[in-house]
């Protein structure tokens, strides 16, 4: 037959029997023409090379299995020089794998360091590097690290690199949602008797979430390094930004307890485990709660949205007193400074003790002026 046919039932292409050839491994016999005439012999040879190949055998190491078979052998394998290839075949890509390993382990090593630094709070600033002139930090303030490659932007680190895939940063250009009335009958409702899984472990009931106020900020997903998010995530308005609204809310915990919030709580629909990392990753100071069924959007009829085929919960803010919602942020934005905002709010609105309970539960708390 011709080389194009041996080829083609070898299962190769006319190219790399001619390469076969100029190693010296196929030999077909020519006709009388000068024409290559190649039987089943070599149809059966050129497989076996490809077959050996495709296990990761160099085609130029295959010859022992080859003079196995022209030994008579009904196997190319079953020859001792043959089992030696074998062996030296498995010994390479053990090396080969051990290699892979440590560069990947070189690489995880180096994706975990820059995701938790990242994401740890603002600490004190290195040698050499001082705040604005004329800026004094006071107490409570979040003194911002600042290197090299960092540049100054309207008060915030800015570093280089791309905000587009920095789930710390907010790319510019984000749309702003828009105020469609979906939380304007929320002030006044009681909160559902869901009990709602939280990544210290613990569970919390969210019409007992306890005296004093609590701040809730509901969002949709927290992206994760190494992970992408949703198709268009950027495009649909004030979806993104969970991780800088997390960043803020630790940033200002301490002074957001010191405003009146008994507590703080995230809530999500991702599941705890993936929360946990969150949590860890970003050292928040608090728990964030899973609602993976959306059940406290079904009860208070939140407003949520769909992004690659899942529902998730629209982001807004929840103020909680006395198990009645006080007060909602809704639309959120920018989810950065959210924070900020709540707290602003708080100082604004101090609730005090009541001086007579009447028809009220005791220890309850109102609102001051």
């Amino acid at each position: 037959m011709r080389i194009g046919d041996a080829a083609r039932r070898a299962g190769v292409t006319v190219k790399a029997v001619r390469y076969y050839e100029g190693l010296g491994l196929v030999a077909p016999a020519r006709l009388a023409n000068g024409y290559r005439d190649y039987d089943e012999h070599d149809v059966r040879v050129i497989r076996e090379i490809r077959d050996l190949n495709g296990l990761g055998i160099p085609v130029e190491h295959t010859r022992p299995f080859l003079d196995c078979l022209a030994a008579g052998r009904p196997h190319a394998d079953d020859c001792p020089a043959s089992l030696a290839g074998y062996r030296a075949a498995i010994d390479d890509l053990t090396r080969r794998i051990d290699a892979l390993a440590a560069r990947r382990a070189a690489l995880a090593a180096r994706l975990h360091e820059a995701a938790h630094r990242g994401g740890a709070p603002a600490a004190q600033q290195r040698p050499g590097h001082s705040t604005h002139e004329g800026d004094a930090m006071h107490e409570g303030d979040v003194m911002h690290v600042t290197h090299e490659e960092d540049v100054i932007h309207e008060g915030h680190v800015m570093p280089e690199g791309d905000a587009m895939h920095d789930f710390n940063r907010l790319p510019a250009g984000l749309p702003v949602p828009e105020d469609d009335g979906a939380c304007d009958t929320l002030p006044g409702q009681a909160l559902p008797p869901l009990e709602l899984p939280g990544t210290d472990g613990r569970s919390v009931r969210l019409d007992a979430l306890g005296p004093g106020r609590s701040v809730i900020y509901v969002y949709p997903l927290t992206g994760r390094p190494g992970t992408d998010l949703p198709d268009g995530w950027n495009n649909i308005p004030g979806a993104r930004g969970c991780t800088p609204e997390a960043c803020g809310f630790r940033d200002h915990h301490q002074e957001l307890t010191a405003a009146g919030a008994a507590r703080v709580h995230g809530l999500s629909g991702q599941d705890t485990a993936y929360q946990r990392e969150v949590v860890e990753r970003l050292r928040l100071p608090f728990t964030i709660l899973s609602d993976p069924g959306l059940r406290l959007a079904d009860e208070l009829r939140l407003p949520t949205f769909e992004a690659d085929g899942r529902r998730l919960f629209t982001r807004l803010t929840l103020i909680v007193l006395d198990g009645l919602v006080e007060h909602v942020f809704y639309p959120v934005f920018p989810p950065d400074r959210h924070a900020e905002q709540v707290l602003d709010w708080l100082r604004r609105h101090p609730v005090r003790e009541r001086a007579s309970a009447g028809h009220e539960a005791p220890g309850a708390a109102r609102p001051v002026g």
